[in-house]
């Protein structure tokens, strides 16, 4: 049995690293990959070892966390001490060395094993870790879906009923050539005639969440909302007076960059899911209050849909033009 092995920072994974493991996995009987971190790295080594993890399941992957020489210009020993490392995190017999970089030729040399040089001029897959930290954005179609969400701009489309909420996050999920979770609640209450009960509060804030989440790996650089669990909790307090302290605490904790808070100066349609509709100024000042306190941008969207529409789009443009705070 051959036995394969490649490490790196995989500072973050990218699509020219999933080509490396997996044209390494196509080319022995058992890969090991070795993440080595750092502990002052950008992006948290646990993380990066359970993206690996889950992108590669049929590999063993080995986190290296301790604190040694990243060159050999900073130690006389560079060499005996990757030789050691690797030794004491891999036991067993190395046959093969995998390397997108030439230092895979010294460390092969010094296991004792054959080089196997991959995509050494980036022509496979031309892209670094470095150019997707500098600018993600740019580089979207090299980040493997689940290190996405880690980068994703998340917009949400909150505010009182029949202010246009879904339509507008479905047309700029459209014009951003991305897409966008529903408001999972609308679906939920369909067969109900939109009647909403207690037990109804828990089954919305799971599916928002799980909607959003899902979709995070799937969106096109900003992932749009319709809704998300701060909402969820401002209804169920108007309607029932109460909230699960679960759904509280998740919504607080849930980040989003930029909010789009929709003003009730448009006429009221009426449905069977729509309440209140002579308490939307009411309502509005309730969401005001509750999402002037949370995290990332918040704008209020007033005047006509077109109007709307204009605003909202120019400040999602100028959401993706700022350096990503990731995480």
């Amino acid at each position: 049995m051959t036995h394969g092995m490649l490490l790196g920072k995989f500072l973050p994974p990218t699509q020219g690293h999933a080509y490396l493991v997996d044209f390494a996995r196509a080319s022995c009987d058992k890969l090991t990959v070795l993440v080595c971190t750092l502990p002052d790295e950008p992006i948290p080594g646990a993380l990066r070892a359970e993206w690996m993890r889950e992108m590669f399941p049929r590999c063993e992957i080995v986190h290296y966390s301790e604190v040694v020489p990243q060159t050999p210009e900073e130690h006389p020993r560079f060499w005996d001490i990757w030789r050691r490392l690797i030794r004491a995190s891999v036991p067993e017999p190395i046959h093969r060395v995998f390397a997108s970089e030439p230092y895979g030729e010294r460390l092969a040399a010094e296991l004792g094993a054959e080089f196997v040089p991959v995509d050494l001029y980036r022509r496979a897959v031309p892209v670094s870790a470095r150019a997707v930290r500098a600018d993600p954005m740019a580089h979207w179609r090299f980040i493997p879906p689940v290190v996405r969400p880690y980068f994703l701009r998340r917009v949400r489309v909150v505010g009182p009923e029949s202010t246009g909420k879904s339509t507008l996050t479905a047309e700029l999920a459209a014009h951003f050539n991305t897409c966008f979770a529903e408001e999972y609640a609308r679906p939920l209450l369909e067969p109900k005639q939109g009647q909403c009960a207690l037990d109804d509060i828990p089954r919305i804030a799971r599916g928002q969440r799980a909607s959003e989440d899902a979709l995070a790996r799937q969106a096109n650089r900003v992932l749009f909302c319709d809704t998300d669990l701060t909402t969820t909790v401002i209804w169920s307090e108007l309607l029932f007076g109460e909230c699960p302290a679960w759904i509280r605490a998740e919504a607080a904790n849930r980040r989003y960059d930029l909010t789009l808070l929709l003003d009730v100066d448009v006429p009221w349609v009426d449905d069977n899911q729509r309440y209140f509709p002579e308490r939307r100024r009411e309502l509005f000042d309730r969401f005001a209050a509750a999402f002037a306190d949370q995290p990332g941008a918040l704008l209020t969207l007033s005047g006509g849909f077109d109007e709307r529409r204009a605003q909202a789009i120019a400040a999602v443009q100028e959401l993706l033009r700022r350096p990503v705070t990731a995480g």
